[in-house]
């Protein structure tokens, strides 16, 4: 089969770098794969040495002057090409490959991942689910109730969920998470509680909400804490905003990193406070490194983890719920020894990413032989259908 994959993000992409890369990985070989992203972002940097498949730059923009020339140049890609099946990952390229395809003798199939909690009742997602999606692939239980109650009812919908390198990211034994501790925060105390999140600096991932609980705590309890945050330097009024909470010395931003599992192998606990958040690949890296972690009940998050064996789960925006967590971590820090362990188990046990891979190539096969939505789209307005016969 051939594949093309397509992404939007000019920068770091988060998730979806992740979740494409581990297609790359893990697709067998005889999938013939390209991926089609900017080249500015992180995603076409990795791809491009992954050593699997083609890596091309290509533009999804919205200005109707750029779309309409990016469109005509994927229409004359997807004609030389001859794609079996084009799998979009955001709205821009999802509408970009749905107008290129339109009118083809030999469409592709368009699988689209739903990866986040934005609305879909737009008339643009009215038009993509009626003409350019054969398939469509939910991160989670949660999503997938949300798609079946939009324009995207229609069409077959696959619960996959994120599969993790348990292999990669795993726990590290205690004299590695010290000198791991030492490259990244300098000599603190042993029995510092170091709190890790690799799921960004956005406001939106909830890291101020943890600043704001520890900044309740009394300043012993304070001491004893240090919070660490990966990904973007965040922007100046978010600092302001935490320079207001007056614990901004327990708070270290690693900037971004290629390798997460420094920032996981020094941390006890994990952490994602999201306020809107499909699944979230930070949350199960951070459990199969052997965290017990602290979310949100928002989305899919609630789908990673049971509340109180391998992490906990709090209501959204509730400082005062994370730092009764925090205050009863503090006072039975023996208690994280076992959730770790239950943490890892669990990880090894449901984040097997070969069923990551089995289940998408499911979804690939399950249109293969349908007719794609382009196809039916193009006979219902051949002009020619429906001229009745000459006597």
């Amino acid at each position: 089969m051939k594949i093309l994959i397509t992404d939007i993000h000019h920068g770091n992409g988060g998730g979806h770098a992740t979740y494409i890369m581990s297609l790359l990985r893990g697709l067998p070989g005889h999938y013939d794969i390209t991926v089609a992203a900017p080249a500015s972002g992180r995603l076409f940097r990795y791809a491009s040495h992954a050593g699997r498949g083609r890596v091309m730059p290509a533009l999804y923009s919205s200005r109707i002057a750029s779309l309409a020339q990016e469109v005509v140049r994927l229409r004359a890609f997807l004609v030389r090409e001859r794609y079996d099946l084009v799998h979009v990952n955001a709205s821009a390229d999802h509408r970009h490959v749905m107008l290129a395809s339109m009118g083809l003798r030999r469409p592709p199939k368009i699988v689209w991942t739903k990866h986040n909690l934005k609305p879909v009742a737009s008339v643009g997602h009215r038009l993509r689910a009626n003409l350019g999606t054969d398939a469509v692939i939910a991160v989670s239980d949660y999503v997938k109730r949300m798609l079946e109650d939009s324009v995207y009812g229609a069409r077959p919908i696959h619960v996959v969920r994120h599969g993790i390198d348990v292999a990669a990211f795993r726990p590290v034994d205690p004299d590695e998470k010290r000198r791991l501790r030492r490259l990244l925060l300098g000599d603190i105390p042993d029995d510092t509680l170091v709190l890790g999140s690799t799921a960004g600096t956005d406001l939106e991932k909830g890291w101020l909400d943890l600043a704001a609980a520890v900044a309740g705590l009394s300043p012993l309890e304070q001491s004893r804490i240090v919070v660490v945050v990966a990904g973007d330097p965040p922007p100046a009024h978010l600092l302001r905003r935490l320079a207001d909470t007056g614990i901004r010395a327990r708070v270290h931003f690693t900037g971004l990193v290629d390798d997460i599992r420094g920032v996981l192998g020094a941390s006890d606990i994990g952490f994602v406070l999201s306020y809107s958040e499909s699944l979230s690949y930070a949350c199960r890296e951070s459990l199969a490194c052997g965290l017990p972690t602290l979310i949100t009940d928002v989305g899919g998050l609630p789908e990673n983890l049971s509340h109180g064996r391998e992490g906990w789960i709090v209501p959204v925006r509730n400082v005062p719920a994370i730092q009764a967590v925090l205050r009863d971590v503090l006072s039975n820090p023996q208690r994280v020894l076992p959730m770790g362990l239950a943490a890892r188990r669990h990880s090894e046990r449901d984040f097997c990413p070969h069923a990551f891979i089995e289940r998408t190539i499911a979804v690939y096969e399950s249109v293969r032989s349908a007719p794609s939505a382009a196809a039916l789209y193009n006979k219902a307005h051949d002009p020619y259908t429906h001229v009745p016969p000459s006597r």
